[in-house]
């Protein structure tokens, strides 16, 4: 197992993060682990900001899918929602390790909406619950730094 210091210099995570406070956006969780996070700023800036703070730190980013866009070419109209996926291979596998079936959870995704009322909101499913979800017992550590990197990534844009 690796540690707590190792997985920061792994993920590019500056020491900053460690003061963020995961806590702080408990509020905003559901029971369905679901977290959503209001953004300060427009749709199209909210997704620059992710990805500059995401490049930022040295996590590796795989894909944008535009979703709006998707669903436009099927005929049907979407608000704006693009969905970012992402994420720390030598710090996301440890969970896959502890159970095969949390490759469903890995890569990180962050859902970026946009609302009725012109709102901007970052979603994703807090990382206690896909803990609780697999069965993960042996990896507190590491789910404690994945939850300090997202809470750290979506103060980027916290309204």
């Amino acid at each position: 197992m690796l540690s707590r210091a190792k997985f920061l210099r792994l993920s590019g995570v500056a020491a900053a993060a460690l003061a963020v406070n995961p806590a702080a956006g408990a509020a905003a969780k559901s029971k369905d682990g679901i977290v959503s996070i209001k953004s300060g700023y427009g749709f199209a800036e909210t997704i620059e900001r992710l990805k500059q703070d995401i490049d930022a730190k040295g996590i590796k980013f795989f894909s944008e899918i535009d979703q709006t866009k998707l669903a436009g070419e099927a005929g049907i109209k979407l608000n704006p929602s693009t969905l970012l996926v992402f994420g720390n291979p030598p710090l996301g596998t440890q969970f896959i390790t502890s159970n095969p079936n949390a490759g469903l959870d890995w890569p990180v995704r962050l859902l970026v909406t946009e609302d009725n009322a012109g709102a901007v909101w970052i979603v994703y499913t807090d990382f206690a619950w896909i803990a609780a979800r697999h069965g993960i017992a042996n990896r507190t550590d590491q789910f404690k730094m994945a939850s300090m990197v997202i809470a750290s990534i979506t103060s980027s844009v916290k309204a």
